[in-house]
């Protein structure tokens, strides 16, 4: 189980056995702090009650050890300056709890207590790092979905099963034991092919299940051994956290709301450079990366590296504005241009990196660029999460004002805007942005303006803002159609919960706070990065971050039709305005040409009879409609049809149990 992690630690491997009582863990290590043997996993406490593996990094360790040394008198001795060591020694003074309410940083814990004999699993505040657990032999998962965590009970159940509890970084260390007989969950289809990813606490597999963020779960053997595992609790979770900070003062001042964003995030920043080996960014030239790469040469002694991702087709490539960020800075930077023909070779490759279906297309580049930087550092730096924490995203934006306009016209009156708006084709409006980008200003320049057109169009017919804004954040607003046997499915409405003191563009920021954010980005960043044994530190995902961001008023989120207003203000402290002032992009690819192109071989061969056969759940003759139609250019269904091939693509290299 440990070897089929090996790119996730290549520089040391542990296994660790509890004779007579059937206890085992294992561990790869990627050696980031104290390199020496003294960092080896899993690693014992010096009173011999506590064994742990422990995957990701604690940035304030060096609190933490001068606390527990405090509380222990002084008396104790490391046998090194990792941050296990510290963990331990503060599970030792503290308890579970309290240790991981006080620890900041990104983890996944395995914790054996041999005086009490129960294993502790544990997941950090925001999901960053990646936990499942299940049954060889899984029966049941209590929920789905589970968007909203309460404060002081985690929203989802246990899972059931038999044989061997199983519990790692990644889906296919369970598949490695020889007692695992996985069988495909049909109930997380639906929503796999409405978003993209299997979300909540759910898995692929029926019985596994992913630890939630922020979250803890305790196992007894008679806990395995009834083949019925508890709830997991809870130690901190956003909804909370974003509540507490609305209680506090607000930061209404214009520049002492800068001021406080950037006091927490240079700080946030400062404690993620600390490591013993080189590190660099990750830099698209956006507001985001470009924020933290100022931030780290900022308090850098020497060159900050940078790393950029180039595209051969113009409207998806940001490496010259990246670049143009670089030279400012005075960054060592580099670039990589991804050609088809290197889209064309990792494909295939998707299945084994993404163990569980995953179907965000940007995923191709960060695989790329991560490996492109693992050639030159260990450890790298990224601004993903500010897009949810301070109002990045066009939906942001536009739902509110959409909803606006769209509630006081009957229903009849919407579906013919609707109609009205699908009879063009994407292309054509498309053409017309391109020529009206040539007066307009950049703030209203829109990439893909004809498919958020044709979303526009389909969305029209929502019953509430909240539906509204669940049909924009998918990319299937009817994935049962390519179901068999499937119903008209769950209305988009029915997806997102209300959540008492949210309403309107805080709840969406919560809303991709807590499925978005951790089910997408967080899973597309760690696969890639950790396939290259690259670690990616994210400072926006901070408590201290978060609790400024849920201090500001929406107006200093967003202001005057742009969003991250805040974050822009401290842009402008680093760099010229004309720098930065320009469309947002994403870490988008050319996905609808690819797959017309150079990848349509390696598509039409998963949508062949035979593959189609091989998973009977997907309604076949609508899969290859939807095909058809991509390819004489009636429509954007490029997303849709990437996570059908991604689906099909993992069903025949981990070839799952069918119910």
């Amino acid at each position: 189980m440990a070897d089929a992690l090996q790119h996730r630690g290549p520089d040391d491997v542990g296994v660790w056995v509890e004779d007579g009582e059937g206890v085992a863990l294992g561990h790869r290590r990627l050696a980031i702090l104290d390199l020496s043997s003294a960092g080896h996993q899993p690693m014992p406490s010096p009173c011999q009650r506590y064994v742990i593996a422990f995957n990701g990094e604690i940035y304030n360790y060096e609190n933490l050890r001068n606390k527990v040394q405090g509380s222990r008198g002084g008396h104790l001795q490391w046998w090194g300056h990792s941050d296990t060591e510290v963990l331990l020694a503060a599970f030792s003074a503290w308890g579970v709890e309290e240790t991981l309410k006080t620890a900041v940083g990104m983890f996944a814990i395995a914790l054996w207590d041999r005086k009490t004999r129960t294993l502790i699993l544990a997941r950090d505040r925001f999901g960053e790092k990646p936990l499942y657990y299940g049954f060889a032999q899984g029966r049941g998962f209590a929920q789905g979905r589970g968007f909203a965590q309460d404060a002081s009970e985690n929203s989802a159940g246990g899972v059931t099963g038999s044989g061997p509890l199983l519990f790692g970084s990644e889906l296919k260390a369970l598949m490695a034991h020889p007692e695992w007989r996985g069988t495909l969950a049909t109930a997380s289809l639906e929503d796999y092919l409405r978003f993209g990813n299997v979300g909540g606490q759910a898995s692929i597999f029926q019985g596994v299940a992913k630890l939630p963020p922020g979250s803890w779960l305790q196992v007894t053997p008679g806990d395995v051994l009834t083949g019925a595992l508890p709830a997991p609790r809870s130690f901190w979770s956003a909804e909370a956290a974003a509540r507490e900070a609305r209680q506090a003062e607000p930061l209404s001042d214009p520049e002492a709301a800068v001021s406080a964003v950037a006091r927490s995030l240079g700080q946030s920043v400062g404690r993620r450079m600390i490591a013993d080996v080189p590190l660099g960014a990750f830099l698209s030239g956006g507001i985001d990366s470009s924020l933290i790469a100022a931030l780290m040469q900022q308090q850098a002694d020497r060159p900050v590296r940078t790393f950029a991702v180039g595209f051969e087709d113009a409207r998806y490539d940001e490496s010259v504005h990246a670049a143009a960020v670089a030279r400012h800075l005075e960054t060592e930077h580099l670039t990589l241009t991804a050609t088809s023909g290197m889209a064309l070779d990792l494909v295939p490759r998707l299945p084994d990196l993404y163990d569980e279906p995953f179907a965000d297309s940007s995923q191709l580049p960060t695989v790329l660029i991560s490996r492109l930087i693992r050639e030159h550092v260990t450890v790298a730096l990224s601004g993903d999460a500010g897009d949810e924490l301070f109002g990045g995203y066009n939906r942001h934006l536009w739902v509110p004002r959409i909803w606006h306009r769209i509630r006081r016209l009957r229903l009849p009156a919407r579906r013919a805007l609707a109609a009205s708006l699908r009879a063009v084709p994407s292309r054509t409006y498309d053409r017309l942005m391109q020529w009206g980008g040539r007066v307009l200003p950049a703030r209203l320049q829109v990439r893909t303006f004809g498919e958020k057109l044709h979303k526009l169009a389909a969305v029209l017919e929502s019953s509430s803002e909240q539906a509204l804004f669940a049909g924009v954040a998918a990319m299937n607003r009817r994935p049962a159609t390519l179901l068999v046997g499937q119903g008209p499915g769950r209305p988009p409405g029915a997806l997102f919960p209300a959540l008492e003191q949210f309403t309107g563009v805080e709840w969406m920021l919560l809303m991709d706070t807590l499925h978005y954010l951790v089910d997408d980005v967080l899973v597309k960043v760690d696969r890639a990065s950790m396939a290259a044994s690259l670690e990616v530190r994210l400072p926006f995902l901070d408590p201290e971050v978060f609790h400024a961001a849920w201090r500001l008023p929406t107006d200093l989120r967003l202001h005057q039709g742009q969003g991250k207003w805040v974050l822009r203000q401290l842009l402008y402290r680093h760099f010229p305005r004309e720098l930065i002032e320009r469309p947002k992009m994403g870490f988008a690819v050319p996905l609808d040409a690819w797959l017309r192109g150079p990848l349509r071989p390696w598509a039409e061969d998963l949508l062949s009879s035979a593959s189609l056969k091989a998973l009977p759940v997907i309604d076949a003759c609508q899969v290859r409609a939807l095909w058809q139609a991509h390819l004489r250019g009636q429509g954007h269904y490029a997303q849709q049809l990437w996570a059908v091939l991604q689906l099909l693509a993992w069903q025949r290299r981990w070839r799952p149990g069918l119910p």
